[in-house]
């Protein structure tokens, strides 16, 4: 009987419904044997890289992710190097605060074009709500509405957006609720970007760390920006939201969310997406609010980032011939991993998305759930 990793692996493929060479869209093509042993040194980080690099193929990358997803892959896993790495740092260095622009840098930053081709006319880069649209514009449409009925937008509101990449929703709250609002970003690219669109809308966009934001709003927002906050500054951003928002006001947070408690990220998509990245559990949530908010309403409907990323990937890939010369094939293979493999997290149900309503001290007479 062969032993080693490959012959491991293998029989892990086979145990998820996977054939090594098949005909099927999720069945894989491994190029080079080096794979097996990436994968068992460095995990995730050596699985993603190994990509990158071309040691494997699959024609349908996010139905392959879900099948080892639904199969429970990571219980077949030892601790591995680049986890070990990650974990370390995210318990002795609080990188979220110490390098605060740099996800800006790289990735917000990288291309407006890029983001252009693959997002909705608006720029929205968080989680659609799909529950009754057809196409992505649709659902980010549909999302950004509900975002403003949940909170109660009314005309002369004064918004803040804590993370308000590319200004669409305060844009679209300006033009549908006639609000007026301040966004603040750690990009430079989202930020002109937003300055540039928003017309003569009485809404502006500051290039600033939230923490140094003053002020007092009807209502705060926050959109796809908490996944960047890091645990150790849970209890600071609450606090600092609660600082900034008038005693009757409403809070709403839309993060992307975690199964378990963890201090640490995914070592690949520290590396190449998301730099510093955390995405929160709900006791880390619900531990650093309380005493700060009340909880009116939490909301889950991560499915839908699914059917979000997907399309996605569909623009991006449709885009790729006008993008190719800059960005390389590389980044072709890495972004695909990034979307896909996300796509099949969310599928597998391993990660969510969240909405919750929070209120200072509780709205009077109930709050009523919105969706």
């Amino acid at each position: 009987m062969s032993t080693g990793p490959k012959a491991y692996f293998s029989q892990i493929l086979a145990d998820a419904g996977i054939e090594l060479g098949g005909s099927r869209s999720f069945d894989v093509t491994v190029h080079d044997d080096r794979l097996w042993g990436r994968v068992i040194s460095h995990g995730t980080l050596g699985f993603g890289e190994a990509y990158m690099d071309g040691w494997f193929d699959t024609d349908a990358l996010d139905e392959f992710v879900y099948r080892l997803l639904e199969y429970d892959i990571y219980a077949h896993l030892k601790p591995d190097l680049g986890l070990a790495i990650s974990v370390v740092r995210g318990r002795l260095f609080n990188r979220a605060r110490s390098r605060v622009g740099e996800v800006g840098e790289k990735h917000y930053d990288i291309g407006n074009d890029l983001y252009a081709a693959m997002l909705d006319s608006r720029m929205i880069y968080s989680c659609g709500y799909w529950a009754e649209a057809t196409d992505l514009d649709a659902a980010q449409e549909a999302k950004l509405d509900l975002i403003c009925r949940k909170v109660g937008l009314r005309p002369g509101m004064r918004v803040l957006d804590i993370g308000s990449g590319w200004g669409g929703f305060l844009k679209f709250a300006a033009e549908r609720y006639g609000i007026e609002g301040i966004g603040v970003t750690i990009s430079k690219e989202q930020a002109a970007y937003a300055e540039q669109m928003k017309g003569t809308l009485p809404i502006e966009t500051r290039l600033m760390d939230y923490m140094a934001l003053d002020g007092e709003f009807d209502r705060v927002i926050s959109i796809g920006m908490f996944e960047h906050v890091g645990y150790k500054n849970y209890d600071a951003y609450f606090r600092k939201v609660r600082s900034l928002l008038k005693p009757d006001g409403l809070f709403l947070l839309h993060t992307i969310g975690n199964n378990f408690t963890s201090t640490h990220g995914d070592p690949w998509t520290e590396k190449y997406i998301f730099p510093n990245g955390l995405l929160p559990s709900i006791k880390q949530i619900a531990s650093a609010s309380e005493r700060v908010f009340v909880l009116e309403d939490w909301h889950n409907f991560g499915a839908d980032y699914d059917r979000t990323l997907m399309a996605w990937w569909a623009r991006f890939d449709a885009a790729w011939p006008s993008l190719r010369d800059k960005y390389g094939d590389r980044f072709w293979r890495m972004w695909r991993f990034y979307l896909q493999v996300f796509a099949a997290m969310f599928r597998a149900r391993n990660m969510h998305l969240w909405q919750l309503v929070l209120s200072p001290g509780g709205v009077r007479g109930g709050y009523r759930r919105i969706s």
